[in-house]
């Protein structure tokens, strides 16, 4: 799946800071999903592991270890209740981070609270077993679709537990297989890590060949509504302006009346370039359908919008049969101006002025009324 990757979205599977809005949040939602489902998982786990061992070591030993898997056990029962589905990355990130650091504090404190005591037979066989606790969470970061520096992150964290095993406990340390350890660990990242871009990789395929207009490029009218939701919550708990914009080309029936639907296509696909070239790089167009478009601006008030599409107005969107040029017929809102109360009365707002704009003989920009 890599090797259909554009060439500029090599660096997404680095690091997450080139990843659209969509694609976050559509990884948010799925990191947080399976957080929750191996924190349900553990949950259940980690305290019925208990009964093996009552039944393996002494009193003196394995009532403290039920204490700790009853504690690690309610910690994740917090995580799958307090962790709740949404689809930032702060979220994900806090909930994924939990996932991995309680494991590891719990193979900490039971290796310690181990190495006080003389083991032979099956009880040292048990406790053997924990030793691979590290090992698990490493492979562990396989199902979820990270950049290599995400999995660089959480990999450390594992692996610094190991070196702490090593420092606070010198007269234990055999060097050959600690290396070994230590080694292994590194090898299982580095697989891990391959697995983690490579899902990613696929997610980011799947969600551009998903979220884009075939004919235009532009984003679809399913994907600006999530564009459009998640920039309305963003604009609403930062109190920063949101400008829209809907578009509507002006006697384009025309176009595909007399010089058939290819020359209609290719305007649409000229007046998309067109209105590309005037946004800013965090500004979202996407086709709403048919001759429509709607142009989302984060962080604009309704003057600056007004005057980034009149600069557009001015020079034309593109070339008609008839040598003339395709104009548009454009309303804004905005939501603290407009005092919208949510992204579909945002939506409807522009649509009646650019209504009005077709009434007044389209070619115009109406941001009133």
């Amino acid at each position: 799946m890599a090797n259909e990757l554009h060439a500029d979205e090599y660096l997404s599977l680095l690091t997450p800071l080139h990843h659209s809005p969509l694609l976050s949040s559509k990884r948010a939602a799925t990191i947080i999903s399976r957080t929750r489902f191996f924190a349900l998982l553990f949950a259940i786990l980690t305290p019925s592991w208990a009964i093996i061992d009552y039944l393996v070591f002494s009193t003196a030993i394995s009532l403290p270890l039920i204490g700790i898997r009853l504690v690690a056990g309610f910690a994740f029962l917090s995580l799958v209740l307090f962790v709740r589905p949404d689809t930032t990355l702060v979220s994900a990130y806090r909930g994924l981070l939990a996932l991995f650091l309680i494991p590891s504090i719990f193979h900490l404190v039971v290796y310690f609270m181990l190495a006080q005591h003389t083991l032979i037979g099956i009880s040292n066989a048990v406790a053997v077993g924990y030793a691979f606790l590290p090992f698990i969470l490493i492979c562990g970061l396989s199902v979820f679709p990270l950049s290599i520096l995400e999995n660089l992150a959480l990999s450390s964290i594992v692996i610094l537990i190991q070196l702490l095993v090593l420092l606070f406990n010198p007269n234990n340390l055999d060097m050959m297989s600690f290396g070994v350890t230590l080694w292994l660990l590194i090898l299982l990242a580095g697989i891990s890590a391959i697995a983690g871009f490579s899902q990613l990789a696929f997610m980011l395929t799947l969600v551009r060949q998903a979220v884009r207009d075939p004919l235009t490029g532009c984003f679809t009218r399913r994907s600006g509504e999530e564009l459009l939701t998640l920039q309305y919550a963003i604009s609403k708990r930062s109190n920063m302006p949101l400008a829209l914009a809907f578009v509507d080309l002006d006697r384009f029936k025309d176009v595909n009346d007399r010089a058939g639907h290819e020359a209609g296509d290719l305007a649409l696909r000229q007046a998309a370039v067109s209105f590309t070239q005037i946004l800013r790089s965090n500004d979202i167009l996407a086709r709403w359908g048919g001759d429509e478009f709607i142009i989302i601006m984060p962080n604009t008030n309704i003057h600056q919008a007004e005057t980034a599409l009149s600069r557009q107005r001015l020079i034309g969107l593109s070339k008609r049969p008839d040598d003339g040029y395709l104009t548009a017929s454009i309303g804004i809102s905005e939501r603290l101006q407009d005092e919208t109360p949510d992204p579909h009365a945002l939506i409807e707002l522009a649509d009646q002025r650019m209504y009005l704009a077709k009434k007044q003989g389209g070619n115009k920009i109406v941001r009133e009324g």
